[in-house]
């Protein structure tokens, strides 16, 4: 019986409780003993776990019975976050987006089981639930979690009956005081139905490594982890097991296949390689492993530049029948942190070019969507980003295939707090049960992907302050290591100090946050430790939004709870990008940096924010107290804002400024001239009016209407070019550079006329299909200018074969629902985002109108 993995998205009922169904069961931890045998198959003495109590958790709670009615509850498909239905509450956290994501939701599902699969294993795999998923089947309690980030598996097989009568309860909960970002709720990741023999391949149970690599061959190592069920608990437990109880060991056949994969990770052509049939002896009940080597020809390497992967097929076969057969994907390249030279894949240095994320995807929540992610990853490349670190915590699977596919660097990163706390009910209520499950379960589920470089232990953990924080630190280390002995460690560091005190030693590439005046220190003083930007800048901008005078004082810039987009302005921890390029070119030992952040995202919205978490990134007492000062009082006064500031591209997807101050240092190859601000300034005739030009040129020639401002050639450590004393005057502005002395490129900002028409584009995806579409709208006039400073109400229709499901501007202050089909422009851009309907060809015409204006319509 070879596996099946089937989606287990579609058919779920769904309903929010303020109340009852075990409200006590996370919040006093009466769930932990029932909870504690998951994932014993990840600790290297599972045997000494304690069992399950014998009786059923919540096995009266009226959800998880089969005769519980519930035909008034909401049908939906996966992936579902209810917290950004919202409404949003103007009273709530600003930091967590104001949205009301805490609380209990349940999910039940009925569904079908062929009389065949009770004669194997039945699991249900999820690749993240929002948070403290516990789980029943047909009114029996199978298991749970705790992390909200976590993948796992529950059993199902005891309790299953053949037909259609068969019933999963899933009940969440997050807690208040559980995240210092908008974290989402629910079941937001893929859920999986996954069928298998009761002798199987474990799960996350092939490893795969390429230690050897030459020109010509490269050596590849695959490890495999067989279980054996026949008999034990979930056959002895079923009426329906097949096999009789069995402690023989039993041979088993095990053998591996290479092939080439295609881009979409797919099989392609004949076995490149195939290893001999092993026997392999299992004992029923346990877990056996086998280790075997083989060589394939002329490898090609994965590279951001060639991302070119290879699968391994392992089947299991016992009597000449077929039991289960895995594919894994992998990629063959070599990589190293060196303490003088950086990153180094394959042997060439390469400069981290990367972005922190969070894991939402801004009006869709944190709801997984591969569309939506996909058009973030591209996005970001074409910026000349080629890292990824996921912050805080680990991505979705499918996000991690993506950055495969892609050419993407990533830093997979398992915490953001360990046994101390930032919030009073986050990560460190369950840490010392559960740390050492989630950071096994991180590594050994990502540990195959070729993207995955490095594994960040924690980020701005409190414990660096503490002076035997670092025990802690190398016991995460060493679990990492146990997992996958390739990779090195690291964590983002936020008190400098750490990198001196000992606490370095903790991981073996030191990665500091905000500390670009360290690293050359840092190097002196530790010779032979890597050290990188692990969270770099955290400047903050409004897209679209400039404030005059323009001034360069970092905390200045802010007006109506919007930030003004010159990037010249940062957090009070922070530096403007231009620092931290200084501070990496002045210290080529550095690896790179990771920029606080590629995109918007929901709450944080600093510096509207009363986040009192950010009082650790100082360390200078009399500073954390002005700081905890003014966060009490913007306590009291509930800003609006309840997104981020910090993006690099704004919440809705479009570019902000600072996008092309990356793209001119990433892709120095790229002809490319931005030009700030826009010129639509009639109040503003006649008077000071700078202007910045961000160029991968070497020199840059303005001209107002014709007439030549100057031109300037960039010094040493200079990152863009301006012009402060222009003069504002209607028409045209522009900018001619050079490279080396030649023609490069040119960019201009023209003054508009009166609206005249809706512009709608399909903003994504540019060519071949998406199960999401995203319609950029914005106004021009009688000539095609763009109006940048537009505000126009729209409204948005949807017909055909597709449904609108959110809409946005990038206003990190509108407390509209994102589901409405009306808003307003804000600083002239919004996007529609429609979603293909199941089962149909029908072709979809997206409609906007806005007074005044003809209608608008685009077959998407």
């Amino acid at each position: 019986m070879p596996r099946e993995r089937l989606s287990f998205n579609s058919g779920w009922k769904f309903r929010r409780v303020s109340s009852g169904s075990g409200s006590a069961i996370v919040r006093d931890g009466s769930c932990d003993d029932w909870l504690e045998p998951m994932g014993k198959f990840l600790l290297p003495e599972p045997g000494s776990v304690t069992e399950r109590p014998d009786s059923s958790l919540g096995g009266t709670v009226e959800y998880v019975q089969a005769d519980y009615d519930d035909s008034e509850w909401r049908e939906l498909n996966l992936p579902h976050d209810w917290g950004i239905e919202g409404p949003f509450d103007l009273n709530a956290p600003g930091e967590t987006a104001k949205l009301p994501w805490q609380g209990i939701g349940w999910y039940r599902k009925q569904f079908e089981i062929d009389e065949a699969d009770l004669g194997g294993m039945v699991f249900l795999d999820i690749d993240g639930a929002m948070a403290n998923p516990l789980i029943w089947c047909n009114g029996a309690f199978v298991g749970g979690w705790r992390f909200g980030y976590a993948s796992f598996r529950v059993d199902l097989t005891p309790h299953l009956r053949a037909g259609g009568d068969n019933l999963i309860s899933i009940r969440l909960e997050n807690l208040d005081e559980s995240s210092r970002w908008y974290p989402g709720s629910g079941l937001y990741r893929n859920v999986w139905l996954v069928k298998s023999s009761r002798v199987h391949v474990e799960q996350w149970g092939v490893h795969v490594t390429t230690p050897k690599i030459e020109e010509d061959s490269a050596l590849v190592c695959i490890e495999t982890v067989l279980n054996d069920e026949t008999g034990g608990e979930s056959a002895g437990k079923s009426e329906n097991a097949i096999y009789a109880p069995n402690t023989l060991l039993r041979p088993l056949e095990l053998q591996h296949r290479v092939f080439e994969a295609n881009k979409e990770g797919l099989i392609v052509g004949e076995a490149l390689v195939e290893s001999a049939r092993e026997t392999v002896e299992i004992q029923d009940g346990f877990a056996a492993h086998s280790s075997i080597c083989v060589t394939i020809d002329s490898p090609k390497l994965w590279s951001p530049h060639s991302p070119s992967r290879y699968v391994v097929e392992t089947q299991v076969w016992e009597d000449g029948q077929l039991q289960d057969r895995v594919e894994t994907l992998f990629g063959v390249r070599s990589m190293a942190f060196d303490a003088d030279n950086g990153f180094l894949l394959n042997g060439e240095r390469v400069m981290l070019q990367g972005v922190c994320l969070h894991h939402d995807h801004g009006a869709l929540g944190a709801a997984f969507n591969v569309s939506a992610m996909r058009r973030q990853l591209l996005k970001l490349q074409e910026m000349g980003c080629n890292a990824i670190r996921t912050s805080h915590n680990p991505g979705a699977p499918e996000m991690l295939d993506l950055c495969d596919e892609l050419g993407i660097f990533v830093i997979g990163e398992a915490f953001d707090c360990w046994a101390l706390p930032k919030k009073e009910n986050d990560y460190c209520t369950c840490f010392q049960r559960w740390h050492e499950r989630d950071l096994r379960a991180m590594v050994r589920r990502d540990r195959n992907h070729p993207s995955v470089i490095i594994w960040s232990i924690g980020n701005e953990i409190a414990e660096l302050w503490h002076p035997e924080g670092w025990k802690l630190g190398r016991r995460l280390s060493a679990i990492c290591k146990e997992e996958d002995s390739s990779r090195l460690t690291t964590a983002g560091y936020n008190f400098g100090g750490a990198g001196f005190d000992g606490m370095q030693a903790a991981v073996d590439v030191t990665g500091f946050n905000y500390k670009p005046d360290l690293y050359a220190e840092f190097h002196e003083r530790n010779p032979t430790r890597p050290v990188y930007g692990s969270e770099t800048s955290s400047c903050i901008s409004t897209r679209g939004a400039y404030f005059f005078p323009f001034s360069d004082e970092r905390l200045e810039g802010r007006k109506d709870f919007q930030v003004s987009s010159t990037d010249l302005h940062t957090a009070d921890w922070a530096f403007t990008p231009d620092a931290e390029f200084k501070g990496l070119d002045e210290n080529p030992c550095a690896a790179g940096e990771f920029v606080w952040t590629g995109f918007d995202y929901l709450g944080e919205p600093t510096p509207f924010n009363a986040d009192m978490t950010n009082l650790l990134n100082f360390s200078d007492l009399e500073e954390r107290e002005r700081i905890a000062r003014e966060l009490e009082e913007q306590r009291k006064n509930s800003p609006p804002s309840r997104s981020s500031y910090f993006g690099i591209i704004d919440l809705a997807g479009f570019e902000k400024d600072r996008f092309f101050l990356y793209q001119a240092r990433w892709r120095p190859q790229l002809p490319m001239a931005h030009i700030l601000p826009h010129w639509d300034w009639p109040e503003r005739e006649g008077e000071h009016t700078p202007v910045q030009v961000y160029s991968s040129g070497d020199e840059a020639e303005l001209f107002i209407n014709g007439r030549s401002l100057g031109r300037q050639k960039r010094g040493p450590l200079q990152y863009r070019f301006r012009w402060d004393e222009v003069y504002y005057e209607p028409g045209e502005i522009r900018v001619e550079t050079y490279k080396d002395g030649e023609p490069w490129a040119t960019a201009s900002r023209k003054t508009p006329g009166p609206a005249s028409n809706i512009v709608l584009e399909q903003n994504y995806p540019r060519e071949g299909e998406a199960d999401l579409t995203y319609v950029a709208v914005s106004l021009a006039d009688e000539k095609g200018v763009t109006l940048p400073r537009a505000t126009d109400e729209l409204s948005v229709q949807v017909e055909g074969g597709g449904e609108l499901i959110a809409t946005d501007n990038g206003d990190p202050t509108r407390l509209e629902p994102f589901q409405s089909s009306t808003l307003p422009l804000f600083y002239g851009k919004a996007i529609v985002i429609i979603r293909r309907k199941p089962d149909t060809d029908a072709g979809i015409k997206v409609k906007v109108v806005a007074a005044g204006l003809p209608e608008a319509e685009l077959s998407v």
